[in-house]
This record gives structure tokens, sequence and C-alpha cells, in this order.
């Protein structure tokens, strides 16, 4: 199977969840966007008509088969690729983790832009540092306590045991993101979760995310993303 992965062509956001995947388990993919006119083959794919169109990228071409939503298209390539449990119940608490990723991912760009995204950063800036700080105070603590716990209750190597799975890629991005954005308040954070650094370590050492992540394929964090870097926000 040649997967082809639809999101935008200049950011790493809620498609990087997917790419890192994609890149783990060594599938074949195009990232259609970043190719020829990609952006408008993608755009004519969330046209509503007939079908199951996706309301929004990132989706993922499987055969005749459009997979929407990062957390969906994980729970199908991770079963097929032996990046998930292969019992149900396991299958489905993994989902269960990756959307509690999501919400983190989205508290994440919402310190940046807290009133809504269609206004820019520069109209919101008190909101968004009193978005962040309240975020750093409550909400680190609380997300990424909860997958520290989960660490050292399954052996402290991957998330729900001795086997990666998606949700550890993703726990990388997590963790990169943060270093990326807010460099400060996440290396004085650190100490608070030392699993979760090696964890981060482990991945950033598999040989096929240590490719990727040496490769053009990797677009480099910017401010146009989930994850981005305003010195204000930063404590």
């Amino acid at each position: 199977m040649h997967y082809q992965l639809y999101y935008w062509p200049t950011i790493q956001g809620r498609g990087e969840y997917v790419r890192l995947t994609l890149e783990e388990a060594g599938c074949g993919y195009t990232d259609v966007a970043r190719s020829g006119n990609g952006t408008g083959a993608m755009m004519k794919l969330m046209a509503v008509g007939k079908g199951t169109p996706p309301f929004a990228p990132p989706f993922l071409k499987a055969g005749k088969r459009v997979i929407g939503q990062t957390a969906n298209i994980l729970l199908y390539l991770g079963s097929r690729h032996g990046l998930a449990p292969k019992a149900e119940a396991g299958k489905l608490w993994l989902h269960q983790l990756q959307l509690t990723i999501s919400d983190l991912v989205q508290e994440v760009h919402d310190t940046h832009h807290p009133l809504g995204s269609s206004l820019y950063y520069e109209e919101q800036k008190a909101a968004a540092k009193k978005r962040s700080d309240e975020f750093w105070k409550e909400r680190v603590p609380k997300y990424l306590g909860y997958f520290e716990e989960l660490l050292a209750a399954n052996g402290g190597i991957y998330v729900t045991g001795r086997r990666l799975t998606y949700v550890d890629l993703s726990l990388f991005q997590i963790v990169e993101g943060l270093r990326y954005a807010f460099p400060k308040r996440m290396k004085a954070f650190e100490s608070e979760i030392p699993g979760l650094v090696g964890l981060h370590d482990r991945v950033a050492a598999r040989p096929n995310i240590k490719a990727y992540l040496a490769s053009d394929r990797r677009i480099a964090f910017n401010e146009d993303g989930i994850f981005r870097r305003y010195k204000a926000l930063d404590g």
C-alpha cells in the first residue's frame, strides 16, 4: 500500500503525527500538498458532494478509502503496521490516549490564539499571555504528569509497555514542540517528567525516525504551525 497524505505543505501541524507514524513504519507515502498542484487536489477531495469527504486536513488516502482526523488515521495505521495492540481493548485504549493528546494539542494552539484562529496573534497578545501562564501552571502538569505516571506504571520504556506505539511517537512530538515554543518554561519543567524526556530520546534514536528528522521531509517548526515561539509567552 502506497499512501497519500493530505496536509498543508509548509507546517508540521497535526499532519506531523501521521508523518511520524508513516516514517517509523517504513511506509511508502506521498505528502501530496508538497508536490505539484497538491493543495488543489486536497481541496477537491474536501468538496462536499457525494461520498464521505473529510472536514479538514490531515486526511489519508489508502486505496479508495479516505480517512480524516489525526487520531482516526493513527487508529487505522497503527493496527496495520505493528504500532498498536492486536486486541480490540488495547486498540481502543491507545485511541483514547491519542484523543487525549489531541486535546493537549488544541490547548497548545490556544496559548497563542485564545480568542480565535481568525485573529492575528498581535490582536490577542494580552489574552495569549494570560492563557500561556495558565497553561503552564495548570494544564501542562496535568497532561504531562498523566503520561509520566502511565510510563512509570508500565515499566518506563514505552507508554503501554515494552513495545513502541503511535502514542509514543506523538508524545515525542509534544516534547519537541514544547521545547521549540517555550524553551525556557520547558527547560525548567523537564525535571518533573524524566520518563517522558527519556521516551523522547528513545524515539529520536530509532533508525527510521533519526533518518526522517535529518531529512528534508521534516518541515522545520515555524510561527505558522501549532507550536509557535513568541518570547512574550515564554515566562
